[in-house]
């Protein structure tokens, strides 16, 4: 491939502009259309050097009157969402899901090859592909900004380019393609693309499953049947028939940390929406298979379940329908609140596998086993990743509403005051009551509503089936008494149903102490003898970085994870750590190849948890064959880490992190905690306050309505950041550490060492080098001339700025580069393509920053909106590559 973007990306992206420039010229004629290409070849000239052009495209902007200001918007926004739909199909086409660099995504084969050379057996590479346990779990983090009604059309605009350039030899059918691309180009203008009203959670859970129903159902049959052929050619046999590499979580409408939306009722209703879909999806499979499976030959096994019928697997099928059809109107009369009437429904996805199986197992039996493992091996894959739930429901709750539910009841039984006691005497309690036979808190209890809401998840809980639900996460964890009090209200409220408990450590000192806690909390014989040998642990990545600069916190994670290991290898327990990673490079997000790589040796060793999170469910599942392409890096990169471990890091390599993280903390701590300015300079130069306005998501922007910058979360934190192109968030600090370092003698040397020798440090400086390449200090500097009057914030974003380009020229020293992305050329030139649409939406969204707080907020709707655009098309526009 050449160092140009692909001649056919680069065709998609003219087709689909030009398809644009039509739809708005019939919408508001050509004068307007020519008022869009005057102010984008400002914005290109400005980019090629022509300061003029630049001044002239601020000067145009700003004299734009208001009733232009939205539709100016929304071409932008428009021409940017379709560019991602051409590099999205591009990379579904090319098999290149995470980026463009050469040779960084291995394929499976070319990985099992290198296992075999090793000297791995090829029975050693079945056994561990059919053991791994990876787990996916889908957020509804408010980062997805683009309404699902358009993300509906985007993808049959993907379809119709795969039409036309399948098309050549059939020129009609290429001609009706462009029609109906010219229609849903011409249906997505004409559609607003904010939506009106935040989503719900049940919103939020209904779009994550319509990404199963629309692409994973397809997908995982389709990677199964990948893994079946390269096993069979490299160790002549398949993954078993139950094997499970890959599963689905979900943490929409169980996530509760923090959003007051998610309550006890909406966790039911999310659970049976996943039963009723689920069931829904079974009956399309059961109806194709009932349609093929017309054979008579069977084995005795399947003609002793149904007589000596003559169409023996119809049969069975026909029986299975009925208690599926049932199932989902079981589902359905429990959504509606009505008492269901019918038959005997499907409790549990042995109920569904096992018929399935009888009819596999009789058609093999039989010697007709290309059919066998046809479309009824697709669907017996479909049972073992999907069950009847479609996803594991995870909860997550704050551990301080724990705490509140034991103060409350130890006062109303005169116990005390739990909040007073001891961390010692917290744990003697929790664990003498887990093991009384005696319940705890009593029948007719009148406690507060905080409460009350507390106990009534955990009796949804003991509602379920145990398949439903996934790992019970404590965020904010600290101590083994937080761990202890989950255990004790399932064991309490729970019933039968005991769910893996997963403490978060998310801050910095948390993540230092995390070892320590397990290992407390794995000693104590009591709940070694609920937990049994395994332990889940969850690491946070957004608010350790917010927390501590993305320096000191990716250092902290990864000798968290080192001593985790540690602590779970002397206690004889399996580990599960469980990566609570954003999108955003601040919030712990990259290219999931190399981020696995990347941790420590020993931490993924065959089993990981990760989050997938709001918009990044889209651009890695949204469509088949990229979420084929996506769970094949994930095996790919879990497989390398378990067989082929990273190296551990040198000494002298540990005490260079030492340093580099405690200068960079040191850095980033003295901004963004101890500098006066620098909250009344984020929220005037960043878009922070309109946030709030933009319905991204169902939790609020803030965990608290009524603090500052330390109460708002870390997504809208690395949102409003990012938005004015100084990505401060992921850098701050980093500067400071490596200069230091490259003033002392051997410096420079030792951090080549460990960029070209340790996967970990490596993989930081590919993180930082995109992340410096998307910032621009000149749009940060335009934004602060806009919206900034007083001196003293001034001379802190020029100090900012200052930092920034210090950190830019050690970054190329240490990496011996002249410019960034220089080793990726195809990313600089897709962010390069990309920014003349941008930097017009930058000009822009100061412009009506600067109005709404003229207007103190109360500028028109049609202006709010407006500025709501051009969050969402800065948004898109920096998507690429991540």
């Amino acid at each position: 491939m050449s160092d140009d973007l692909h001649e056919s990306l680069r065709d998609n992206v003219r087709i689909l502009g030009d398809s644009l420039g039509r739809t708005i010229a019939d919408d508001l004629g050509e004068g307007f259309v020519d008022r869009i290409e005057a102010i984008r070849g400002y914005a290109k000239s400005g980019r090629q050097g022509d300061v003029q052009s630049s001044r002239e495209l601020i000067e145009y902007l700003r004299k734009l009157p208001d009733r232009d200001l939205l539709p100016v918007t929304r071409a932008f926004n428009q021409f940017l969402n379709l560019a991602n739909i051409a590099e999205q199909h591009y990379r579904a086409r090319y098999r290149r899901v995470e980026d463009y660099r050469p040779g960084s995504q291995p394929m499976l084969g070319e990985l099992l090859t290198r296992a075999r050379q090793a000297g791995h057996a090829p029975r050693k590479l079945v056994e561990s592909l059919a053991n791994m346990r990876v787990e996916l779990v889908l957020t509804a983090h408010p980062t997805e900004v683009i309404r699902r009604t358009l993300i509906q059309k985007y993808d049959a605009i993907d379809e119709c380019l795969s039409t036309i350039e399948s098309s050549s030899d059939y020129p009609e059918r290429a001609s009706r393609a462009r029609g109906r691309l010219e229609e849903l180009i011409s249906q997505a203008w004409h559609t607003d693309e904010i939506r009106h009203e935040r989503p719900t959670p049940v919103d939020e859970a209904k779009w994550g499953f319509a990404v199963i129903e629309n692409s994973l159902w397809q997908a995982v049959p389709a990677f199964h049947r990948d893994l079946d052929t390269l096993l069979l050619e490299t160790a002549g046999e398949r993954l078993p028939l139950d094997a499970a590499p890959i599963v689905f979580a979900s943490w929409m409408g169980g996530d509760r940390d923090g959003n007051p939306n998610v309550t006890s009722r909406v966790t039911r209703e999310v659970l049976l929406l996943g039963r009723w879909m689920a069931a829904d999806l079974y009956l399309r499979d059961l109806e194709q298979l009932k349609a093929e499976l017309s054979m008579w030959k069977s084995n005795s096994a399947l003609r002793a379940e149904v007589g000596g019928v003559a169409e023996p697997y119809r049969e069975l099928l026909k029986r299975l329908v009925q208690r599926v059809e049932a199932t989902r109107d079981w589902a359905k009369a429990e959504l509606d609140g009505r008492s269901f009437e019918g038959g005997p429904i499907i409790e549990n996805s042995d109920q569904l596998y096992a018929p399935l199986l009888t009819c596999y197992r009789s058609l093999c039996d039989v010697g007709l086993d290309t059919i066998a493992n046809g479309a009824l091996l697709d669907t017996l894959r479909r049972v073992a990743i999907f069950g009847v739930t479609l996803t594991k429901l995870d909860i997550r709750q704050e551990a301080s509403r724990h705490a509140l539910v034991m103060e409350e009841l130890t006062g109303a039984l005169e116990l005390g005051h739990y909040r007073d006691w001891s961390e010692e005497q917290r744990q003697a309690f929790l664990l003498a009551e887990l093991e009384s036979r005696r319940p705890l808190i009593p029948r007719r209890w009148e406690c507060s509503a905080e409460t009350r809401e507390v106990l009534d998840t955990f009796r949804v809980i003991a509602s379920e089936q145990s398949e439903a639900l996934g790992t019970y996460i404590i965020s904010m964890a600290a101590q083994p008494s937080d761990v202890l009090t989950v255990a004790l209200l399932m064991k309490e409220v729970g019933g039968q149903v005991s769910l893996p408990i997963a403490p978060l450590f998310e801050t910095l000192d948390d993540l230092n102490r995390a070892g320590d806690v397990i290992d407390r909390l794995l000693a104590l014989p009591g709940y070694r003898a609920l937990a049994g040998m395994t332990q889940e642990v969850m690491i946070g990545y957004s608010d350790s970085a917010k927390d501590a600069g993305q320096l000191a916190a990716a250092w902290a994670q990864y000798r968290a994870q080192e001593r985790l290991v540690e602590v779970c290898r002397a206690h004889g327990v399996s580990l599960t750590l469980f990566h609570g990673r954003g999108g955003a490079v601040g919030r712990g997000g990259g290219p999931a190849h190399a981020a696995i790589l990347s941790q420590p040796p020993g931490s993924v060793n065959g089993s990981l948890r990760v989050t997938e999170q709001g918009e990044m469910i889209r651009f890695k599942f949204g469509q088949p064959d990229i979420a084929l392409r996506s769970m094949e890096i994930y095996a790919c990169a879990v497989l390398e880490a378990t067989l082929l471990p990273p190296p551990s890091p040198e000494p002298h390599w540990r005490e260079e992190m030492d340093r580099l993280a405690a200068i960079a903390h040191r850095g980033y701590v003295s901004v963004v905690r101890e500098n006066p300015d620098f909250v009344p300079y984020f929220r005037a130069v960043t878009p922070e306050g309109a946030l709030g306005r933009l319905p991204l998501g169902s939790r609020p922007t803030k965990r608290r309505q009524d603090g500052g910058v330390e109460t708002l979360r870390a997504i809208p934190w690395i949102f409003a950041w990012t938005q004015i192109r100084l990505m401060l968030p992921a850098w701050l600090g980093s500067g400071e550490a490596f200069c230091t370092r490259l003033e002392e003698e051997g410096g420079l040397e030792t951090l080549r060492e460990m960029r070209d020798q340790w996967p970990f440090f490596g993989t930081y400086l590919d993180m930082l080098e995109m992340l410096l390449a998307k910032a621009d200090v000149a749009i940060a500097s335009y934004y602060e001339r806009r919206l900034v009057d007083e001196p003293a914030l001034k001379a802190l974003g020029e100090d900012l700025r200052e930092r920034f380009t210090r950190l830019n020229e050690v970054l190329l020293t240490i990496l011996d580069q002249e410019e960034l992305l220089e080793q990726t050329p195809l990313i600089r030139q897709a962010i390069a393509v990309r920014n003349p649409y941008i930097d017009p939406l930058h000009g822009l969204q100061a412009e009506l920053l600067q109005r709404n707080r003229d207007a103190d907020g109360a500028i028109s709707g049609e202006l709010t909106r407006a500025l709501m655009v051009t969050m969402a098309g800065i948004a898109a526009g920096l998507r690429n590559t991540r």
